[in-house]
């Protein structure tokens, strides 16, 4: 089994892109992450729903999350509130790690291996140099399983 078998179509954002849209993509499809783009078919990054979360948790709390007792429930009812007029190169990390990419040809084991290697719930598929779907992780297992 190839990597341009086991992919599938998958919502993308431009990485300039509204965040709480993106957000909202990420949270309806309850999807692991979303492939950033830089123009069409040209993936840049890949944004993991636990970053946007990341994001969203204020760092006092993230260091000593016994804090969170703190915030009053008015004020955790509308921690979105901070995605409000950012975008999803807001989201991404200032210096990205490397880009989950796999091609067309690679075997199972190899798109296993990046995802492993990379911790990132799902892998960019290209084919001559385009995107043609992404794997997620479950999508992996279920082939690995067969």
């Amino acid at each position: 089994m190839h990597a341009k078998q086991m992919a599938e179509e998958f919502p993308g954002v431009d990485i300039d892109s509204d965040a709480l849209a993106a957000t909202r993509l990420l949270a309806e499809h309850r999807l692991p992450g979303l492939v950033v783009t830089k123009g069409p078919g040209c993936p840049h990054a890949i944004l993991p729903a636990a970053s946007v979360v990341a994001f969203l948790v204020p760092r006092y709390i993230q260091d000593d999350p016994s804090l969170a007792g703190v915030l009053s429930e008015s004020a955790s009812d509308r921690i979105a509130d901070k995605l409000a007029g950012r975008t999803v190169r807001e989201l991404l990390p200032e210096h990205p790690p490397e880009l989950p990419v796999v091609q067309g040809d690679d075997t199972v084991v190899e798109v296993a291996a990046m995802m492993a290697r990379l911790h990132c719930p799902l892998v960019a598929v290209l084919e001559s140099g385009e995107l043609i779907g992404v794997i997620t992780a479950p999508r992996l297992l279920e082939h690995a399983l067969r």
